[in-house]
Order: C-alpha cells, then sequence, then structure tokens
C-alpha cells in the first residue's frame, strides 16, 4: 500500500529526500567551514541580535525545539539570519526504544536537508546511544567536513563514558571529519582537529565566580 494523502504524514507534504542505509536516512550535503566564532541557543534563536560570525545549536532539552519538526517553515527565516545552523540534537537515550532513537535520527536528517534545500548551510550535529546504535546512527552524514558534537551529559559514569568514547572513535572511522567542533568541556582522550566552543553552562559558572 501506498500513503494517498501525504499531508498527514510526518512533513512529507513539504519534502520527501533521497534516503541512505537500512532506513533510507536523508541524505546532509554538509560543510568544510571552520570560522565559528559562537554558537546560540536555538532557545534565544529569535531574540538575538548581532548574527553575524554566529550559528545555531540545539544541544538543549527537546522541547525547546520541537518545533522546528512540527512547524518547519515558520522557522526558515529565523534561521537563515545565522551564518550556520548545527542539525537538531534530537535525543538518542540507551533507554529510548530503538524505534524511537532511529525516528530521531531521522527526524535530526530531515530537518537538515530541507534546511539545506532552503539555502541554510548545515553542519551536521554527531550523537549515538549504544554501540548497536552504530549500524545506523552515522548513515546520512557527510565525510570528510566539519562536523559538531558535545559531551556534556556523557560523562557521569564509566559505563556512560565507555560508550561516548566508543561512538567518538567510530565516528572518526567512519567520516573522517576535518573539523570537529565541540561543545563544552572536551575530554581528554578526544584526538582530532578539535575546535572548542564555550557551552552556555561554563559561561553561566564564570558569570557566578565573577560576581
Amino acid at each position: 500500500m501506498y500513503a494517498k494523502n501525504k499531508s498527514i504524514y510526518e512533513n512529507l507534504q513539504y519534502s520527501q529526500f533521497e534516503g541512505v542505509g537500512k532506513y533510507n536516512i536523508p541524505q546532509i550535503k554538509g560543510t568544510n567551514r571552520t570560522d565559528i566564532k559562537q554558537l546560540v541557543g536555538f532557545n534565544y534563536a529569535k531574540s538575538a541580535k548581532d548574527t553575524a560570525g554566529k550559528g545555531i545549536h540545539f544541544f538543549l532539552d527537546d522541547y525547546q525545539f520541537l518545533r522546528v519538526w512540527r512547524t518547519p517553515d515558520t522557522y526558515i527565516p529565523v534561521l537563515k539570519k545565522f551564518d550556520f545552523v548545527l542539525s537538531p540534537d534530537f535525543s538518542l537515550y540507551m533507554d529510548f526504544p530503538v524505534a524511537m532513537q532511529i525516528y530521531n535520527h531521522y527526524r535530526k536528517h530531515w530537518c537538515a536537508a530541507y534546511w539545506e534545500s532552503r539555502g541554510i548551510e548545515v553542519i551536521p550535529t554527531i550523537c549515538w546511544s549504544d554501540k548497536n546504535s552504530f549500524e545506523w546512527c552515522f548513515d546520512g552524514e557527510p565525510t570528510n567536513g566539519t562536523v559538531a558534537i558535545s559531551a556534556i551529559g556523557t560523562q557521569n559514569n564509566d559505563r556512560a563514558k565507555e560508550l561516548f568514547f566508543a561512538g567518538y572513535e567510530e565516528m572518526i572511522k567512519r567520516l573522517s571529519p576535518e573539523t570537529i567542533i565541540f561543545y563544552g568541556n572536551v575530554p581528554k582522550e578526544c584526538r582530532g582537529n578539535i575546535l572548542k566552543i564555550e557551552a552556555f553552562q561554563e559561561k553561566f559558572k564564570k558569570c557566578k565566580v565573577d560576581m
């Protein structure tokens, strides 16, 4: 059977993209951009004034940016104010059902591909859960370019650290990124051409110390 009315099916009324891998994940073109001055959280995108040289990140709780999926055209003008955006970081928690994890990976890539089709430069955000996710979590990501990543919330215990570093090494193996934009603290074990961007949490702590 085929869908007769695609206007009610998961944004297919806006666009469909060539998919890769077992689950037909939309392919992101990516970029080699390295002139990164600052990343602004999507929750501040509308109120941001000086946007030159800045990009949007989605290292936030999912509820704060779910709207870019639910009403994608509404936020195209907002995102276009910035030089680039990261692909949305929909959560891949290990205790999520695998189907939900794959769905979130698909949504990330659909949004990124849709933004690129509207003339927005997208830097892929790379994320994974456990080692089983390596079968699909890199599908649709470009190789030999710039990627973004964060270790926030992944260093709380030995198991979380183990899985983070396993995924990090797998990312380097699969994608061979030229530049890795690292949002927040960079664990000393991470290798590669890393461009560290201070996270909001770090700035907040500094402000509290200076007060």
